[in-house]
């Protein structure tokens, strides 16, 4: 049994009324979503520029644990040194006091406040 032209006439205005309202409403919520996300991101105090702020600031505080822990290897490595070799007992205190052995010349560079390398 078909419907009357009328009725179908009706139902098919009615779906495509639905589909244009939900259309719409896509739309809109899409539309305010772009808006606060450019919000977000030009608003440096919070949302995006805070959260990459925060990033820069991590990357550098590991890239500053990396040169330390590095710094810290070698201090370790110069004091088990010092523990066990003659040698670098020697070179250290000579190095201090700008001591030469006989034949050896000592230069200093002036403006120098150490005579170990940094």
């Amino acid at each position: 049994m078909k419907q009357p032209k009328s009725k179908r006439v009706s139902s098919e205005r009615a779906k495509k009324k639905r589909v244009r309202g939900l259309l719409r409403g896509t739309l809109i919520v899409i539309g305010v979503a772009a808006a606060l996300l450019a919000a977000g991101f030009l608003d440096r105090d919070t949302g995006v520029g805070h959260w990459l702020d925060l990033r820069r600031d991590a990357a550098a505080a590991k890239a500053r644990t990396s040169e330390l822990e590095a710094h810290i290897a070698s201090h370790e490595h110069e004091a088990a040194a010092l523990r066990s070799d003659p040698l670098a007992i020697e070179g250290a205190i000579r190095e201090d006091l700008g001591l030469a052995r006989p034949g050896e010349w000592v230069v200093r560079e002036e403006g120098l406040t150490s005579l170990r390398n940094p």
